[in-house]
């Protein structure tokens, strides 16, 4: 798959990101070094443990990524468990949490599909 369709499948708008990054190779690049980005495992392990700084942390983080690279539909889910950690609603996390990592898995999984 290539980078557009790439960005089609995970419900992106590739237009947008290379408004930014003005290189198809950046884009590219940098969608495969998200792979490695520790953020949701953070964000997934710190909640499980109740650590709400460091939730907060790993949310604000994965947000700002998602944000960076274009990936709209993980930035949303990303900055409403965000929102929910910085005003101390952590009951709402629990239900927001299934949103993230739905959106998460999709980005993943389509990065996945880059053509080498």
């Amino acid at each position: 798959m290539d980078i557009r369709a790439c960005y089609d499948a995970m419900g992106a708008d590739y237009e947008e990101v290379f408004g930014r990054f003005h290189s198809e190779k950046l884009i590219i690049k940098f969608a495969g070094k998200f792979l490695d980005d520790p953020s949701y495992a953070s964000l997934c392990s710190t909640l499980a443990a109740k650590d709400y700084p460091e939730a907060f942390r790993a949310a604000h983080t994965l947000k700002g990524v998602s944000q960076n690279l274009g990936f709209t539909p993980l930035y949303q889910a990303s900055h409403e468990i965000t929102e929910a950690l910085r005003a101390d609603r952590y009951e709402e996390t629990e239900a927001l949490l299934p949103a993230v990592t739905e959106a998460y898995d999709r980005t993943v999984r389509a990065i996945q599909q880059l053509d080498a």
